[in-house]
């Protein structure tokens, strides 16, 4: 709202935080969009609406010089509007190609990760011919992913190093890595995708505390949060981190420096990620829009209901040598657990026992006697509690 967007409309449905501009003339659609995306237009509204969200009506008072724009239209715009493409990697039409984004090195360990752009996976999606073959170009990039989304920054398992890896996908688009690629990985990545992507990341820097010597592992959210999920997350627990644990075990006997305390950070880690597969209080998730029947158990998210309340286990309790409020992760997304604004309407109890008052202090807080309809979001209940919703719901 505040920057005044413009895109080609597409038919979809809109609200009122959406204006759509249709020409009575369709031959005046080129001078109206050189008009809107040059930012003369956007400039014009401000002047005479400054509220953030502009009045709708608002657009119709802005004046339009037909002629001049009609000039820059055919300059710019010789064939008639242009087709839908983007380079922006968080833009729906992103054609998922880091040699033509906005953000390559950003792009390009998604791909490491196995994430691909919904433009690739839509065969039907509307696209300029130059983003088309963009996305078809894309295959050539396939062999380079990873086939579980988890790689770890050392080396693990046997596999390579990330930063190895992702050197080697660089080049094959003709990108020059990062200076010190496995430096960047280790202590910039996930603070950049976090503001990159709204702090929405969806490649989570999952980390042992330590920044030089530790575990470190990044993992594709959207493989995280689908259907083998848990299967990936007892994975990422006990085949690669064991791994590295039972290497650290070895070292220790061999009296190798810094073995101890690498030792004790994995288990460390190890222990939190048993944690959120158990899913008890402070690791569990918790969904406000929810009944209590249907609140997950365990590591068992639903991913339609988002990154910022499917990440709160990972951010639940900081990690020695971690940062503060990261819980296991790198860096700290920034999300709000405390209360959203507006009432929701009356809900039953039992179902809905967060919005009939609050305390804080209390875990399976089961409701006071008054609605309130507040919009509580940082609630914890144990699995025992939901299993028994479940039991009495049938």
């Amino acid at each position: 709202m505040r920057e005044l967007s413009c895109t080609i409309y597409s038919g979809d449905i809109f609200d009122t935080n959406t204006a759509v501009i249709v020409p009575f003339d369709q031959d005046t659609a080129p001078a109206l969009w050189a008009y809107a995306c040059s930012g003369e237009w956007a400039a014009t509204v401000r002047r005479l609406d400054k509220k953030v969200n502009v009045t709708n009506a608002s657009f119709a008072k802005v004046p339009f010089d037909l002629k001049r724009w009609n000039a820059v239209a055919k300059n710019d715009f010789p064939c008639g509007l242009p087709s839908p493409e983007s380079d922006d990697q968080t833009q729906w039409l992103f054609h998922g190609r880091p040699d033509s984004s906005t953000s390559p090195t950003q792009v390009a360990v998604a791909r490491l990760l196995g994430y691909s752009w919904p433009a690739e996976l839509d065969p039907e999606m509307r696209l300029s011919d130059h983003a088309r073959q963009l996305v078809k170009s894309c295959e050539e990039l396939l062999p380079f992913a990873d086939e579980d989304g988890i790689v770890c920054i050392p080396s693990v398992r046997g596999e390579d190093t990330a930063a190895a890896r992702l050197t080697r996908l660089l080049e094959a688009c003709n990108l020059k890595p990062p200076h010190k690629v496995d430096d960047w990985l280790r202590d910039d990545f996930f603070k950049e995708q976090c503001e990159l992507f709204q702090q929405r990341p969806f490649i989570w820097h999952i980390w042992d505390g330590r920044k030089a010597d530790g575990f470190h592992a990044l993992v594709n959210y959207h493989k995280l949060a689908g259907p083998e999920g848990r299967k990936l997350l007892e994975n990422l627990t006990y085949a690669y981190l064991g791994d590295w644990i039972n290497r650290q075990e070895s070292d220790v006997k061999r009296g190798e420096s810094g073995a101890d305390g690498r030792l004790v950070a994995a288990k460390t880690l190890q222990e939190r990620l048993v944690a959120i597969l158990k899913g008890e209080p402070p690791y569990d998730i918790f969904v406000r829009w929810k009944p209590l029947h249907e609140q997950p158990i365990g590591w068992n998210p639903d991913i339609n209901d988002g990154v910022r309340i499917n990440i709160r286990p990972f951010l639940a309790v900081d990690i020695p040598g971690g940062r503060k409020g990261a819980g296991i992760l790198r860096w700290g997304p920034k999300v709000k657990w405390t209360k959203d604004r507006g009432k929701e309407p009356k809900r039953p109890r039992a179902e809905y026992p967060w919005f009939w008052g609050r305390d804080e202090q209390t875990p399976d807080f089961p409701g006071d006697d008054t609605f309130t309809g507040d919009r509580w979001n940082d609630c914890h209940y144990t699995n025992a509690f939901k299993q028994a919703a479940r039991k009495a719901y049938g």
